[in-house]
């Protein structure tokens, strides 16, 4: 009945007291704003770190782990029979994998398989001028290598294409010329562990700012590399996989270690400290956000209660004249949702605002020019959320003990 006539009462409440009113707003705006900054630096870092060591990280990684016990397989095989092995250290796991074409063959009806890459990754040497260096050099199919880690955009000097028509080509990564003193066109000597040795003359030079990958790892051809070991064309020792989403790969995993003898692993398991470090910043940055946006919502709480101190009476003469406690709680109610949606939409704003300013600020690290942000539509809601549900809880409080007010006592005095 008296809806109309609530709204025009808010309306008025709301700017009798400007002042009064900004600095309510004011609380949700700080609160939502401090909230879309942290949350988006926060995942903005997390994503920037994700990308860092996605260069060298696959989504999932197919390898040869071998039984826990290389040195006596015959009891792993037989673990009930009586078989005894004596001098068992002699017999040698079978490492790699060798049927790299059938697995490879399953992983492109995946649906969720976007990418992969077929290594055959050897320990070794690297000499040059008297200097050693004990690193690895990955023999990899060019295209399908850049497909996976976007090493292409990693390189400093020459072209990873190149690659492809140098069978006695190499890349290096940048640290490890330097430490060698290789430039491009130089020879590098490699020695493998079983005493067999080659030079390959350096082609390209990268850089993917991981220390451990830039002063220790090189390239070379797949073929090359089998060449090295004398191994089959069938012969890998990793088969790198990315996916689609990255955060969903639980059920390729499963899937596929049902299918094959080897080792499937997960980016999260074989780094999970990462993920747990991710995690934990989010959390922190969620925390802080909410706690600010709460001691707005006590400010808007207290300024509620003021105005319907300074308007007991106008509310007593309004329950005298029929309005009910229903309609009370309506006026007072629809103040802090105005509140909270004025002050939500600014909040918006100078959230964005903020976040792009700091993402112009310089930060020449790890091949970030500037300091990373992210600019989710789900992180503006959902402060826009919070933001509307504190006021609401803010204003009803207040509200609902101002429709309790007996107005025969108060106009009595």
């Amino acid at each position: 009945m008296f809806s109309s006539i609530n709204n025009r009462i808010s309306q008025i409440h709301l700017t009798s007291n400007v002042k009064q009113t900004i600095v309510a707003m004011l609380g949700v705006t700080f609160g939502i704003s401090m909230y879309i900054f942290m949350t988006g630096f926060m995942t903005g870092v997390n994503d920037a770190q994700t990308e860092l060591a996605f260069s060298a990280l696959a989504h999932v990684r197919i390898y040869n782990d071998g039984p826990s016990d290389n040195t006596n397989i015959a009891k792993q095989i037989y673990p009930n029979s009586l078989i005894n092995v004596r001098s068992a250290k002699v017999i040698r796991y079978t490492d790699g994998i060798k049927n790299s074409s059938a697995i490879i063959a399953a992983l492109k009806s995946e649906k969720q398989v976007t990418n992969f890459a077929t290594q055959v990754n050897v320990n070794v040497f690297f000499k040059n001028a008297g200097n050693k260096i004990n690193g690895i050099v990955s023999g990899v199919d060019v295209t399908n290598e850049s497909k996976v880690f976007k090493i292409s955009e990693d390189m400093v000097e020459g072209s990873w294409d190149e690659l492809k028509f140098h069978s006695d080509g190499i890349i290096v990564g940048i640290e490890l010329a330097k430490n060698l003193g290789l430039k491009i066109n130089d020879n590098v000597n490699i020695l493998t562990s079983d005493g067999l040795t080659k030079n390959y003359k350096v082609i390209g030079i990268f850089r993917t700012y991981l220390s451990s990958i830039d002063k220790s790892k090189a390239y070379i051809t797949i073929g090359a590399a089998r060449q090295l070991l004398s191994v089959n064309q069938d012969y890998v020792t990793d088969i790198q996989i990315n996916v689609a989403n990255y955060d969903k790969t639980a059920e390729l995993v499963d899937h596929i270690s049902r299918l094959i003898p080897y080792k499937v692993e997960s980016w999260q398991t074989s780094n999970q400290q990462l993920v747990a470090v991710n995690l934990l910043r989010y959390i922190i940055a969620v925390a802080v956000s909410l706690t600010i946006l709460l001691v707005a919502g006590f400010g808007i709480y207290n300024i509620m209660n003021m105005t319907i101190n300074q308007k007991i009476r106008e509310i007593a003469i309004l329950k005298a004249m029929g309005f009910s406690g229903g309609d009370v709680t309506q006026i007072f109610l629809t103040e802090a949702i105005i509140i909270g949606v004025i002050g939500g939409i600014i909040g918006m704003l100078l959230g964005f605002g903020i976040s792009r300013g700091v993402n112009r600020i310089p930060f020449n690290v790890s091949g970030m020019e500037t300091l990373p942000m992210s600019y989710s539509p789900q992180n503006y809601i959902l402060a826009f959320m919070f933001g509307l549900i504190t006021t609401f809880v803010a204003g009803y409080l207040p509200a609902h003990k101002a429709s309790k007010i007996d107005p025969v006592s108060i106009l009595r005095g």
